[in-house]
């Protein structure tokens, strides 16, 4: 018995998609015993449809799809959360099965799409929504399903790490990093989804959802890109022995879930630390199992595909084997968000200030004031102009340094330009 697809969107993931379908359908039925046969595909780029041969089955109207009895699966390729939402809502009500890459979808909607899914008794696998090629959602169901899950910690961006990575390594600014990204065709032309943190803001909602069992959205999520960075920054973290890296963050803690994106200051002998361009890796911890680290290839047509079909085929077992969903929605607890205003860590700050006497002593009062403990602090500059005032703290409340930088902001010496702050990580 063929199980029978519909796909919807023929863009890079789309086409890569139809790719593997062609060229490993044989293998799928000698290996699986699965017989996948690509019965519809819409999109509303004809071209694409003619490029990878299936002009003879294109649509424009998903509908078609939809109302098709005969499609078991739909895979929704198209992003976003509005027709999407409306592509794999309808298909779950017309009984169908939904195979899904849309991370955003998964992060403001999963609860909405995973209750009706269960309600159809139909299954929405997404392995493709987190770290592309990376398997990451798959074994946090199953594989690590006996741990409790005390960290998911990664660089879900490789747009960012390339960027972060070539400041590092070849001296770039952040404007000659996001260029190189851009004629490298790893940045889209409007890059803010990644660099603002927005992107990997939604995976790790994702992710800290399922690891957790309490349902986190991206609304919930502390988000601050990369945007303020400069090559200075980078190099002091270098000097002390840091790396810097976007990091997705999500600890269980005693209060709750502590959520976050943002630069990181991390050890350079962490295995994080030695992930670089635009590579992915995810570092999960439980309590059973201890420390483990997915690595891969985070994007591109090859990777996504990959996870895409991965889940078409698993998907497709389960319905010749006649199974009900095996994991549906695991978020079966309501544990509290903590604030990041309440979370306590070390923090990199670096003022550009006036050089004269008597900047530090104003400046250690302010410090002192919020009971925020400096551990350092260095000058960088010539003297008797504009230099710059590196601190690094000892463990403080994210709310009293922020008050910390709220009153600077005050002082006459201190430039009015933002400062840079980095937070450190283990």
């Amino acid at each position: 018995m063929a199980v029978t697809i519909g796909l919807v969107g023929t863009g890079t993931v789309g086409g890569g998609c139809i790719d593997i379908l062609k060229n490993h359908h044989d293998d799928f039925l000698k290996h699986f015993g699965v017989d996948l046969e690509l019965k519809r595909v819409c999109s509303q780029n004809p071209e694409q449809a003619i490029a990878h041969g299936v002009s003879d089955i294109f649509t424009r109207d998903y509908h078609e799809l939809l109302d098709d009895p005969s499609i078991d699966i739909i895979i929704e390729l198209v992003g976003g959360t509005t027709v999407a939402a409306d592509i794999v809502l309808g298909a779950l009500r017309a009984g169908k099965c939904v195979v899904t890459a849309n991370k955003a979808l998964m992060a403001t909607r999963g609860q909405e799409v995973l209750d009706l899914a269960a309600e159809m008794e139909k299954e929405v696998a997404f392995e493709a929504s987190v770290g592309g090629g990376i398997p990451i959602i798959g074994p946090l169901k199953h594989s690590l399903i006996a741990n409790k899950i005390t960290t998911v910690m990664g660089i879900v961006n490789g747009t960012t790490n390339y960027m972060l990575s070539a400041m590092e390594q070849e001296g770039l600014s952040y404007n000659e990093a996001l260029a190189s990204a851009q004629a490298k065709g790893f940045a889209e032309a409007n890059p803010s989804n990644d660099v603002e943190g927005y992107d990997a803001a939604a995976k790790i909602a994702i992710l800290a959802s399922i690891a957790f069992n309490s349902r986190v959205t991206l609304d919930d999520v502390f988000v601050s890109g990369i945007t303020k960075l400069t090559l200075a920054d980078l190099q002091e973290a270098a000097a002390m022995g840091y790396v810097v890296k976007l990091l997705a963050i999500a600890h269980r803690t005693d209060q709750g879930i502590d959520v976050r994106v943002h630069p990181t200051m991390i050890p350079r002998s962490h295995q994080l630390a030695k992930v670089d361009g635009v590579f992915n890796a995810i570092y999960v911890v439980g309590d059973a199992v201890g420390e483990t680290m997915f690595f891969g290839e985070g994007a591109g047509a090859g990777p996504a595909a990959s996870a895409v079909m991965g889940d078409v085929i698993e998907v497709a077992r389960h319905i010749q084997l006649g199974m009900k969903p095996v994991v549906g929605c695991t978020c079966t607890d309501d544990l509290p968000l903590v604030p990041t205003s309440e979370l306590s860590m070390k923090y990199y700050i670096r003022f550009s200030v006036t050089d004269r006497i008597g900047v530090l002593a104003a400046m250690a009062d302010v410090f002192a004031r919020h009971g925020v403990s400096v551990y350092s602090v260095v000058q960088r500059g010539k003297q008797g102009g504009t230099v710059d005032l590196v601190y690094v703290t000892h463990t403080a409340k994210e709310s009293d340094v922020q008050a910390v930088l709220e009153e600077m902001a005050e002082l006459d010496d201190v430039l009015r330009d933002a400062p840079s702050l980095i937070r450190l990580e283990g």
